[in-house]
């Protein structure tokens, strides 16, 4: 399902490039995508209250089902590399309702943190630059965050190509600027130049049994489903990526280990160098990194890490853009959203409707919630923890049922297409769950703001999520009897599962090998 004319690329059948970016584009993406610097130093506070010098234990626990989806996604996008990911996938195993709200989650994440990531990179690049009165100007910040959204929504209608050269250039300043502190604040600790609230380093660290309780566990791993989202956008982009039906997906679970291992070393240099109790106070500041700089790194050293974080936030705000216009470009093109929306830009062949469209909304939500309250803005990210998880949870289960007929012909068949996705799916389902329970306490929100009694942070995601439901029926009951007539529950062709054929997915949603 290739077309081209003279002169013009190869381009798919939703008119998207092919072979835009590579293996390594990909991956920095699938790194960037978490935004790890900012991630980090949002969480690390927070986990550490609960947890403790366990903390690092509590992201080794966090990843293990993130690890175990990482797989579904590579499965499943070796069977149907489809730039809808989740959509597709749900759609065609559970049938298109269920499908549609895979999709709707997706595009609703991006809505919802792109303005947050943007606005710390507004305030950080003030603070790089030492203008702190406009750091702490509430709508000097928020003007050149929206400034930022529109510049990033630009890369990105400009190009695949032009997006990953960006991200190659802004994953250094990142990864760079962390493992920079990471190994200095270590190595004072061992040499006794750390502050003499430091405690020395232990292997019990990174054992999820040592940590007192299960319910500190479970807090723990609902903070990490945040920190790890993201990689899949390598997986988003299947359709521009060199080798498809296998690079994104590697990409996604290597992304995944690159994080695991970014997170626990950084993790264990702040908690050996400041001391739990230092760490506490910053539960709810991201400012722990660009705090403890100046005393492991000292001046000019310590900008490094505002960098990292800056960078961090710029990377992500621009990666989070990319699964979302390609989510709602695979809705539109398989007759589930508006056909506009699947419009291809003739000169720079990437959905330039959807991509516009998310920019905008983004922007609106984010100027309209921090004009109401900067804590809002917080319980926003909060309720990000539901929409990750209710779309995650539903790519296992899908793995599992479009493999089901392949599982009992090998170990690694049951092992890594059956067992992993499902458990993966198991945890997440739950830790959904536990999050709509607990986050409807308004005690549990930045804002303490409730709406009949339930907390914001559940408010706003289920609030969505019934929204979509809402907008579904809307759709269904407009027509639309090419999307919503699918049946679902097809299984993987035994030629597609070992990578003799490719499934292609056709402008009307239907498979075919």
């Amino acid at each position: 399902m290739e077309s081209s004319t003279a002169g013009a690329p190869a381009t798919g059948s939703k008119g998207l490039k092919q072979n835009a970016i590579g293996f390594v584009d990909a991956l920095v993406i699938g790194i960037a995508s978490t935004a790890p610097a900012y991630s980090l130093a949002a969480v690390i506070g927070l986990i550490v209250l609960d947890a403790g010098v366990q903390a690092p234990a509590v992201l080794i626990a966090s990843f293990v089902p993130m690890f175990f989806i990482a797989a579904a996604f590579y499965y499943m996008n070796r069977a149907d590399p489809d730039c809808g990911t989740t959509f597709s996938w749900v759609t065609r195993t559970l049938g298109p309702y269920v499908g549609w709200m895979g999709g709707w989650a997706i595009t609703m994440t991006g809505v919802l943190v792109v303005g947050s990531l943007a606005d710390i990179a507004a305030r950080y690049t003030f603070l790089l630059i030492g203008w702190d009165a406009a750091a702490e100007s509430k709508w000097g910040v928020i003007a050149f965050a929206v400034f930022l959204i529109a510049l990033m929504t630009w890369v990105c209608v400009v190009g695949t190509e032009a997006s990953a050269l960006l991200q190659r250039v802004l994953i250094f300043g990142q990864v760079i600027g962390l493992l920079l502190f990471a190994v200095v604040a270590l190595v004072k600790v061992y040499t006794g130049d750390a502050p003499a609230t430091s405690v020395d380093p232990s292997l019990s660290w990174l054992s999820p049994f040592a940590i007192d309780s299960f319910s500190i566990l479970t807090v723990g791993m609902l903070t990490g489903v945040f920190i790890y989202w993201g990689w899949e956008s390598a997986v988003n982009l299947t359709e521009e990526t060199e080798d498809s039906t296998s690079a994104p997906g590697l990409a996604g679970v290597i992304s995944t280990l690159v994080l695991l291992v970014t997170y626990i070393v950084t993790t264990v240099a702040v908690v050996a160098y400041a001391g739990p109790g230092l760490l506490e106070q910053f539960a709810d500041d991201e400012g722990i990194f660009s705090t403890l700089a100046s005393s492991v790194l000292g001046s000019p050293l310590d900008k490094l890490v505002v960098l990292a974080i800056l960078t961090s936030a710029l990377a992500s705000t621009q990666t989070t853009i990319l699964p979302a216009s390609r989510t709602t470009l695979s809705m539109a093109r398989a007759d589930a959203m508006p056909a506009v929306l699947g419009k291809i830009h003739p000169r720079f062949y990437t959905p330039h409707v959807s991509t516009i469209l998310i920019g905008v909304v983004a922007t609106v939500w984010y100027v309209g919630v921090s004009a109401f309250s900067e804590n809002f803005l917080f319980d926003t990210l909060t309720a990000l923890a539901l929409m990750i998880a209710f779309y995650y949870a539903l790519t296992g289960i899908a793995c599992v049922i479009h493999y089901r007929h392949e599982l009992r012909k090998s170990v690694r068949n049951l092992l890594f297409i059956g067992v992993a996705p499902l458990i993966g799916a198991v945890v997440l389902g739950f830790l959904w769950v536990k999050a709509t329970i607990d986050y409807a306490d308004p005690e549990t929100s930045y804002s303490g703001s409730a709406v009949f009694g339930i907390g914001l942070p559940t408010v706003i995601g289920i609030g969505f999520l019934l929204l979509g439901f809402v907008l579904m029926l809307v759709w269904r009951f407009g027509g639309h009897a090419d999307f919503f007539g699918r049946r679902g529950f097809e299984a993987v062709d035994p030629a597609v599962a070992a990578g003799h054929v490719t499934l292609e997915e056709d402008t009307a949603g239907a498979g075919r090998s």
